[in-house]
């Protein structure tokens, strides 16, 4: 089924506000990742976004 305009002006809006940030784990890390955000039912990016919003915290309070 094509997307619609509407649609595409929608996702476009919604990558316009997003970062693009890559990561290249080795192959044995990167299993290791999908099973931990399986486990914690979450996606990847969230589980990924929340590791790193919690690190961000972590070293925010340590260095106050």
């Amino acid at each position: 089924m094509p997307i619609s305009d509407k649609k595409k002006i929608s996702n476009s809006r919604y990558i316009a506000k997003c970062d693009s940030i890559q990561i290249r784990p080795p192959k044995e890390r990167g299993d290791e990742i999908r099973a931990a955000a399986a486990a914690a039912g979450q996606s990847m990016q969230s589980y990924i976004l929340q590791a790193c919003a919690e690190t961000v915290s972590y070293t925010h309070l340590r260095a106050h």
